[in-house]
This record gives structure tokens, C-alpha cells and sequence, in this order.
């Protein structure tokens, strides 16, 4: 297994419980995933599925990360499709003819499609020896986003009850997990729970003040970054996504409103990395698996916590740091109450409720975000602090004397009756004129006006510190109004000074989402994504298709000069090798070149090397050199060393690359494939083997191409 996830996925080793989850499926066994978003989930099927003798069914509810994940396989060599309605009849009925000849070895499936005329006369053709339910928790009603064609599962389990069931999750409560268990009769293992902790997501609360300049602010610091910003209403989508248009910004706007192939145009030019920031309902992101977002912004507050972390875990999904940011204000509540209601159902209308008070606690809480996340979905967590959140980071700011102002504040909380917000008590403050200021008679107080000459921003950030040491609190009930506690009445009596963190208390300190563990060449990567952008256009799939950022940046700080020093970096299997290992190549060469660079060693990782790769002994080599000095065919040479021709190849081009051999002749394929191969080679924009392998509409094996390439 560990050969395979090598040479098809380029990964080393595997994530926490993936091996044990592999492990679980081959022995027959069910088995119920919780992994939080980029933990690896998809490989526990995925990797199963090569060796496994017949198809594997996935039922999956997101029609665009069907396509995403099935590019992803095919790209790493496994042969994959999917049956949804983007298809056409033709389309599918191709798709169900490969499924039932054995070509396929994973097969994506909406719900739906299970309750179609005539389609479980076709599954009963298939042999079946894995199913996969992804996004599991849409089977429950007690999720946060039951889906009602899900509760037909059960009948595929019944039907095909030899093939054991391997349910995944992100998000799901126990109460959640007992559901999934209950309806698809999950009785052989008990869960298998990742930790839910995403350390590398920075969670960050900000009073929702001013939140568009924030939001500018922050959206220029990490120009080019993928991110996206979530909105209430399709309203405030359009409005904002306007606005960082006219602010330098490329932000396209995406909510249901808008046309299907509107909708699919922008999400296409998002994961293609040719619309960095997409201003969003919810209804965006779901079937979303680009992994590079480097933000996810909510301007709003959400309506369930389980809604919160999986939004929130469409960033940084390739493990890279990333930020998530929640503007807070508790008049936001009131926009999802309206909603709330409106639901006529009595039991589904306090479950929405609860829901909601559970999100506005984690925005007001002063604890650390991480451990009130893992707290929810049942994960304890001894740490008292995450050292990557807001009320877990301390801000870059010294505490100065606020005496002063602090005792101003609280007066004026007094004096208007401690019933009002922090907006009221700003205004009068400042000693503005507003209607209901005069209507109250709040001008006539001695504290209007005290505060004239403070700005409103650094005011509220003033009363905001109060809140948190405690001067202040929240009166209970549906509005968020103030009142002074015990410890500000004493402290407005007492001659002790008050010392406040307010000089910078709104720009928490926050990870760079650059930044990667290793210190990269920002030039050579910036050069690579280039190369990655152009490819991935030639093959029309998203750049991430073809490399993550992570692999770029190992390119970026080791600088491989060989297949083989390649085939070591992070992310980089056999099929990728092959088809774009030379593109690269060529472009760390040239950078090395132009700026005196050295190639670095790759430390050595933990995994067997697969067989057709060419040995790091030279020992190898030289075998393979003695028998090409007596002019054997590349046949010859494999039957006589027990190797593939692939590997034999690939001895001869690094023979060939070091100068130990010159005169390759007798080895040139015959004259009509070689000029057919070399016709199409000139005629390729960008000639990577894949893209060549498509053009001559995969007539020659990858051997034979990679052997003509040799000559050219």
C-alpha cells in the first residue's frame, strides 16, 4: 500500500489513521470516518479501491467535487468517473459501458441517481467491493445539512450487503455519529475520530466595526492569495464583491440567484486561479476542493458551528497556514432569528435556536476558539491555549494608563441606565445629536460629549477591552446592552490606575499565509507556478491538479536536478513524473543557473521506493550500461534484467543525461511511429507526455513517447 500511495498519490507516509482505516475496508469491514476538511479522508477509499478486485461505488452529494476529485485520479493514473446530471445521456451511458467492462475502478455517484428508473438494474451488473457514503452527515436529521435522498442509502447497503461500508465526515456531533451508525447498520468497528483541530487555520474574531476597510486591508496584504469572503444575502454578495472591485481588488460575486453557467463560470475561474477572491453566500464552496485558499472571511455571523468549521475548512487544506476571520456583531442574530421564525415545526425550530446561541457563544467567549471547537464536536483538549487564535495570541501592544478614559465609559454607562450598547453609548460620548439621543434626553447628561475628541474606532475598541477584563458586562436577554459589574464600580471609586491594551487591539497578531515551514526561493516558486498554470490549462484541469503549493515549495528550497531527485519531493508520484517532471526540471535548471544556486539534499523519507523507478546505486546503471554498449533493444534489455521497459528507459536517460552514453540509434523506434510522435511533439504548445499521450489519442504507450523524446 505504501508503494501505491507513492506511485500514485507521491506521498511517503501516511496521515494519522489512515493506514488503520485501509486496514479496516481491506479485512471487509465497515467502518464510519471523522477527519476534519484536508485531513485525508478521500484516500481511505481512494487507495483501497487499486487493489480491491472489482469497482468502488461513491455517493457523493457535490456534483463539482466529483469532477475535481475524479481530474485529481485520473491525472494520478487511476482510472475514475462519474454519473451526475452535468453529464449528457451519451455522456453517461459511456461512462456506465466502462463501469461494466471493468475499465473503471472508482465510480462517483449522486444520491439521486439511486432512485432512478432503470439505474439499479445497472448496478447489479457491476461487481461491487466498496461502498463509500462521503459528507455522511447529510443522512441526519440532527445534522446541519440532512438531506432527505440520503435517508435511501440503507437500500444500497441491503443490496449489495457483501460489500463492506466506509461512511466519511468532517462535521458530525455523536448524536450526529449515531445516526450514521444506526442507518447503515455500521456494526463491525467502532468510529474511527481524527482530531478535529486544524492547527495550521489561525481563528480570529473581530468586532464588526468598520469591517469592509478591515476586510480591504486584509485582502491587500495577500494579493494573488486565493480567499473567500461569505455574506449574508445575495444582497451584501453582490455589494461587496462591487466594492473590492472599485477598491483594486478582483472579486467576483457567487450565490444561487445567479445563472447555473454564471455560477459555473466563476468557480471555474476560482479554482483555475484566474479569480482570487469569490464574495459568496453559503452556496458556495461545497463541492469546492482547491486547496490553496489562503483566507476564508465570514461578514456575518453563521448560523450553526458545524456550518462554521466547514466553511472555515476550505482554507489551508494542503496543510500551509491560513487564516479564518468571523466579523461579530451581535445585531447579527437577529437577521438569522427572522429566519429561525419562520420554521413551523416546533422541535426543528429549537434545535435552529440552540444551534444559533452555540455560535454566538463561541464569538463572544473569551477562551481560546480552538478548544471551544473540539469541545463541540466532543474532542477534549488538555492544552489551555492554541497559541494560533485570537484570545490565545497576545497582540504586539503594551497596556497603557486608560484610567481616564476607562472612568468616562463607565460613567456613561450609568448614567443612561445600563440599557443600551456599545453603539448608544459611543454616540453620546462623542456627544452626537441623533433623534433618539435628544428623544431620551442623553444630551442633557454630563457625560455627553466627554469623549469628543476620541475616534470612534479607538472608543469602541476602549469599551471592547472593558468587556474583556471584566468593567463591563452583557445583561442578559435578547438585546447585548451593557451594565457596569462590581469590579468597574469599584474601580470608578478607587485611586488605581486602569491599564487597558488599546493601542492596537483590533490587528491581532496572525500568521502569515505565505508562509510555509520551508524558506523557499519566492522567485523560483513564483517561476513554477507559472509553469503549473500553464500546464494545468493545456490538460484543462485546476493548477492543483497537477502540483499543491507544498511540492512547489520543496522544489523551490532543494532545487532537484534529476527524475530521480524529483521523484523525492513531497506530492510527487510516478504518473506526474513521467508526464511534467521534465517542465520543471527545465525551469529550476534555468533559475539555478541564472542566480548561481546550489541543489540541495532531500532527506531521506520514509518509504520504500516503488519498482519502476530508476535505482539510486549505480551499480543498476551500470548493469543497464553493459548491455546497451552491446546493442541490445530496449526489449532485450528489460527481458535480461527482469525490469519494465519504463525503468529501462529511464536508466538510458540518465545515462544519457550524465554523459556515460551518446550514440542512442539502435535503439530508435521505427521510422513511421517515430515521425507520427515527433509530428505531434512540434505541434503541442506545451509538450508534456500526457498532453502528447491525448493528442495522438493515447495510440502509443507513455514508454513509447518518453523513448522518442529521448531523440528529440
Amino acid at each position: 500500500m505504501l508503494k501505491l500511495l507513492k506511485n500514485h498519490f507521491g506521498y511517503d507516509s501516511f496521515r494519522p489513521l489512515q493506514r488503520e482505516i485501509i486496514d479496516t475496508v481491506l479485512a471487509g469491514q465497515d467502518a464510519l470516518v471523522l477527519m476534519p476538511t484536508g485531513g485525508g479522508k478521500s484516500l481511505c477509499f481512494q487507495l483501497p479501491a487499486l487493489v480491491l478486485p472489482g469497482i468502488t461505488l461513491v455517493v457523493s452529494p457535490l456534483i463539482a467535487l466529483m469532477k475535481d476529485q475524479v481530474d485529481a485520479l485520473c491525472a494520478n493514473g487511476i482510472s475514475a468517473a462519474f454519473i451526475n446530471s452535468s453529464l449528457t445521456a451519451k455522456q453517461q451511458r459511456d461512462v456506465m459501458e466502462r463501469a461494466g467492462s471493468g475499465d473503471l475502478k472508482i465510480l462517483y455517484l449522486a444520491p439521486e441517481r439511486l432512485s432512478s428508473s432503470g439505474f439499479s438494474d445497472f448496478l447489479d451488473t457491476l461487481n461491487i467491493s466498496l461502498l463509500a457514503i462521503d459528507e455522511a452527515h447529510c443522512i441526519s436529521e440532527w445534522g446541519h445539512d440532512f438531506r432527505p435522498e440520503y435517508r435511501n442509502l440503507h437500500t444500497l447497503r441491503e443490496k449489495f450487503s457483501n460489500a463492506p461500508v466506509i461512511a466519511l465526515t468532517a462535521t458530525a456531533t455523536p448524536r450526529v455519529q449515531e445516526d450514521i451508525i444506526d442507518q447503515l447498520k455500521i456494526t463491525d468497528t467502532p468510529p474511527f475520530v481524527s482530531s478535529f483541530n486544524r492547527e495550521n487555520l489561525h481563528y480570529t474574531v473581530r468586532s464588526k466595526f468598520n469591517a469592509f476597510s478591515q476586510l480591504t486591508e486584509l485582502l491587500q496584504s495577500q494579493k494573488e492569495k486565493s480567499a473567500i469572503i461569505y455574506c449574508f444575502s445575495r444582497k451584501d454578495t453582490e455589494r461587496t464583491a462591487i466594492e473590492l472591485s472599485h477598491a483594486g481588488l478582483k472579486a467576483l460575486p457567487y450565490h444561487a440567484g445567479l445563472s447555473k453557467d454564471l455560477r459555473i463560470q466563476t468557480q471555474e475561474k476560482f479554482i483555475r486561479d484566474e479569480a482570487p477572491i469569490i464574495v459568496a453566500t453559503i452556496a458556495f464552496g461545497m463541492g469546492i476542493d482547491k486547496p490553496d485558499v489562503r483566507l476564508v472571511v465570514h461578514m456575518d455571523i453563521p448560523k450553526t458551528v458545524e456550518g462554521y468549521y466547514q466553511e472555515t475548512g476550505r482554507a489551508g487544506r494542503d496543510g500551509l497556514p491560513s487564516e479564518c476571520i468571523l466579523f461579530y456583531s451581535y445585531a447579527d442574530r437577529r437577521k438569522q432569528e427572522y429566519f429561525i421564525n419562520h420554521i413551523s415545526n416546533p422541535n426543528e425550530k429549537k434545535l435552529a435556536i440552540n444551534k444559533l446561541d452555540n455560535i454566538v457563544d463561541y464569538c463572544q467567549s473569551d477562551a481560546c476558539r480552538r478548544t471551544y471547537l473540539l469541545d463541540y464536536f466532543g474532542e477534549n483538549r488538555s492544552e489551555p491555549t492554541c497559541d494560533a487564535c485570537d484570545n490565545c495570541v497576545t497582540p504586539d501592544v503594551e497596556h497603557s494608563d486608560a484610567t481616564e478614559i476607562s472612568k468616562k465609559i463607565l460613567s456613561a454607562v450609568l448614567r443612561t441606565g445600563e440599557r443600551f450598547g456599545v453603539a448608544h453609548i459611543c454616540d453620546v460620548l462623542r456627544g452626537s445629536n441623533k433623534k433618539r439621543i435628544l428623544e431620551l434626553g442623553h444630551n442633557k447628561l454630563s457625560v455627553h460629549g466627554i469623549a469628543q475628541s476620541v475616534p470612534m474606532t479607538t472608543l469602541r475598541e476602549y469599551l471592547q477591552a472593558l468587556k474583556k477584563l471584566g468593567f463591563l458586562e452583557q445583561n442578559t436577554g435578547d438585546y447585548p446592552t451593557l451594565r457596569v459589574s462590581s469590579k468597574g464600580k469599584q474601580a470608578l471609586q478607587s485611586d488605581n490606575p486602569i491599564l487597558l491594551p488599546v493601542s492596537n487591539a483590533q490587528k491581532t497578531k496572525s500568521v502569515r499565509a505565505s508562509e510555509s515551514k520551508l524558506e523557499y526561493d519566492v522567485e523560483a516558486f513564483d517561476k513554477l507556478r507559472a509553469i503549473r498554470k500553464e500546464i494545468a490549462d493545456e490538460q484543462d484541469v485546476p493548477p492543483f491538479i497537477i502540483f499543491g503549493d507544498r511540492t512547489l515549495h520543496e522544489m523551490a528550497y532543494y532545487f532537484p536536478s534529476t527524475l530521480d531527485a524529483l521523484s523525492n519531493i513531497f506530492g510527487v508520484g510516478t504518473r506526474k513524473l513521467e508526464s511534467f517532471g521534465e517542465e520543471f526540471l527545465k525551469c529550476i535548471a534555468a533559475h539555478v543557473s541564472e542566480n548561481q544556486l546550489e541543489e540541495k539534499p532531500i532527506p531521506t523519507r520514509a518509504s520504500p521506493r516503488t519498482s519502476n523507478k530508476p535505482s539510486r546505486s549505480s551499480a543498476t546503471l551500470d548493469e543497464t550500461k553493459s548491455l546497451f554498449d552491446q546493442k541490445l533493444t530496449v526489449e532485450e534489455m528489460a527481458q535480461q534484467r527482469g525490469l519494465t521497459q519504463g525503468t529501462i528507459i529511464q536508466h538510458i536517460e540518465k545515462l544519457l543525461y550524465t554523459n556515460k552514453i551518446s550514440n542512442i540509434d539502435h535503439i530508435k523506434p521505427a521510422e513511421p511511429q517515430f515521425k507520427e510522435i515527433q509530428k505531434a511533439f512540434k505541434a503541442t504548445k506545451f509538450a508534456t507526455l500526457t498532453s502528447i499521450h491525448k493528442h495522438l489519442k493515447e495510440k502509443y504507450t507513455y514508454d513509447e513517447l518518453r523513448l522518442v523524446r529521448l531523440f528529440l
